[in-house]
């Protein structure tokens, strides 16, 4: 069993820090203690003359972790790019050491450690480093969150294939849905995605309004949804 377990996605905007906080909310009402990392945030709005990572911020608040933000999200910057691009345009390189050390200490303190990721797997943190290589190093399983809309069954059936190519563990993935309106896709996706592929759906998110996204009611809606039986059987 591992220690930690590594939040990944399809693309950009598929929900990956909704269901990291919604995870980590979850965790920490079964009296985990629950640490959190977001090795590297783009596109990060300036605040009180700093570069404020919203949703590192959302992973701390969520888990309850008293680390400090600049441990829990090491590299933040401000182009809404891949960590690498945007880290060279403002002339810094990432450290995978500092990235692994970090890791270590916050997984040393707590009894399981989310790692969320930006993008998906294949988004470079160096230009010949990506995300994927990262949870290798780490030796993280993976769990992977998907838009449940048209479209979704080739973005992840991709990510899973090219996970699996890479020797990475992936636990299952979630279809989250992030439209309001319903959509025959949506209602038919998990279905197909069954036929498609061994790989097991944990959850099958509905749309959550902001009011409904409260910590409170997100740890309700994930314990009715989730499969917590496979969930629990990769806890240490």
């Amino acid at each position: 069993m591992s220690k930690g377990v590594f939040i990944t996605g399809t693309d950009t905007g598929v929900g990956k820090t909704f269901f990291a906080c919604g995870f980590a909310a979850l965790l920490r009402e079964w009296g985990y203690r629950v640490g959190v990392m977001k090795p590297a945030e783009t596109g990060c709005r300036e605040r009180d003359g700093v570069l404020f990572p919203e949703d590192a911020v959302h992973l701390k608040e969520a888990s309850g972790s008293d680390l400090p933000l600049e441990k829990i999200c090491p590299y933040r910057f401000r182009d809404p790019l891949a960590p690498s691009i945007a880290a060279e345009r403002e002339g810094v390189r990432i450290s995978i050491d500092r990235l692994i050390e970090l890791y270590w200490e916050i997984s040393s303190k707590h009894d399981i450690t989310i790692v969320e990721g930006a993008g998906g797997i294949m988004v470079p943190l160096l230009p010949s480093f990506t995300y994927a290589d990262l949870a290798n190093v780490l030796k993280l399983p993976m769990i992977v969150v998907a838009a449940n809309r048209l479209g979704a069954i080739n973005h992840l059936v991709l990510t899973l294939e090219h996970a699996s190519c890479k020797g990475l563990h992936v636990i299952g993935y979630v279809l989250n849905r992030v439209e309001d309106q319903s959509s025959l896709a949506a209602e038919t996706n998990r279905e197909a995605l069954s036929t498609l592929t061994g790989t097991p759906c944990v959850g099958n998110i509905p749309f959550l309004s902001p009011s409904d996204q409260e910590i409170g009611a997100l740890t309700k809606c994930f314990y009715d949804q989730l499969e917590l039986p496979l969930l629990r059987s990769i806890l240490p």
